[in-house]
């Protein structure tokens, strides 16, 4: 006769009264809302992400709630569509719980060194690549933005922001720059928060769009943010007269609302956009314009340097391929050899040394 594997009453009641306990340490524990004074649950939006909390917007009434993050959920962000409850009982600073993520379309994200992969936003269709003359107009930036682009395999502009501060020769320099990745595939836009050049020409690029806005710190994000929603008051700074680098004043990624179902992130700015969680392979492709010589190397293996048959070498040297985007690839290579960490480890890859 076959052993009855049927739980008791008794069995039943204890195993329901051992979770009932376990719930209550890790509330106690995270300082979460007893579970008999949370609502039912509702779907929002991440608007914000504060440690172990986050501002979610309600989808129903488009109410905010601070909100603790149950601490099974891993690497929350802005951008997030998530389920939450909201605490009915007493409104407290924390009023609600994250319950529950909900599958994402994209993610972009950044390593670091202590975090190890770390969400910037979610779910976003499109990101402007924010760049000026100040703090300094930079390629390197520019290609390592575009490289993480198409990793997340989300549409890039860039944006040259502060149009009215370039000289007529540094503009001309900058739009010979521009045109080379027009070429490859890569669209720009010249705009100035000061005098509203290509103001609406922005406006008409974001409309219906998802849209985070990188780049480095002080080349204006926050401003434009203002410039398109005259009541967000996103906090802004100038560049230091001292150093010459941006001031950090977007601490964390935060999403606004625009009219014709359109939402825009500011993103915390950074002074250079680390990619040592990529292979070689993976920065490559955000060189579309290479893809056609690589493929004629004499050497599968070839480090596209001094080998012999190189064609993208010989590319370069014939022009078909700009020089500041062939150097720019390999100090990108060489810096993340250089950064990162021993210990780090990709998901679904070795660690890399």
């Amino acid at each position: 006769m076959g052993k009855n594997n049927r739980i008791t009453t008794k069995q039943a009641r204890n195993i329901k009264a051992r979770h009932q306990r376990l719930l209550k340490e890790v509330q106690e524990t995270e300082n979460l809302p007893s579970d008999d004074s949370l609502g039912p649950l509702i779907s929002g939006t991440v608007i914000s992400r504060y440690g172990k909390q986050a501002d979610i917007e309600s989808d129903t009434d488009l109410s905010v709630h601070r909100c603790y993050i149950r601490r099974t959920i891993d690497g929350l962000t802005t951008g997030d569509k998530v389920l939450f409850r909201i605490n009915v009982k007493e409104e407290t600073e924390q009023n609600g719980l994250v319950e529950v993520l909900q599958p994402r379309v994209s993610l972009l994200c950044r390593p670091d060194y202590y975090d190890g992969l770390k969400p910037v936003a979610a779910n976003i269709t499109r990101i402007l690549i924010v760049t000026s003359k100040e703090p300094e107009f930079s390629t390197n930036i520019i290609d390592r933005y575009l490289i993480a682009c198409t990793h997340a395999g989300i549409k890039p502009v860039i944006i040259i922001n502060k149009s009215d501060i370039f000289t007529p020769e540094e503009k001309e320099e900058t739009c010979r720059y521009m045109n080379t990745y027009s070429e490859i595939g890569f669209s720009s836009v010249w705009i100035s928060t000061a005098t509203g050049e290509g103001i609406e020409e922005l406006r008409r690029l974001i409309t219906g769009q998802t849209t985070i806005l990188v780049g480095q710190s002080g080349v204006g994000k926050s401003s434009i943010i203002n410039r398109l929603i005259p009541d967000a008051e996103a906090v802004t700074n100038t560049v230091s007269d001292i150093s010459g680098l941006g001031q950090h004043t977007t601490t964390s990624s935060r999403l606004y609302h625009l009219p014709d179902n359109t939402t825009i992130i500011d993103s915390p700015g950074i002074r250079e956009f680390g990619l040592w969680h990529l292979t070689g392979e993976e920065v490559i492709k955000g060189y579309p314009e290479f893809t056609e010589f690589t493929s004629r190397c004499k050497f599968r293996d070839c480090r596209h340097r001094n080998d012999p048959g190189c064609a993208l070498v010989e590319a370069v040297n014939d022009g078909k391929v700009a020089e500041f985007r062939y150097n720019n690839y390999h100090r990108i290579l060489e810096s993340s050899q250089q950064n990162a960490p021993s210990s780090f480890t990709s998901p679904g890859k070795k660690t890399r040394k």
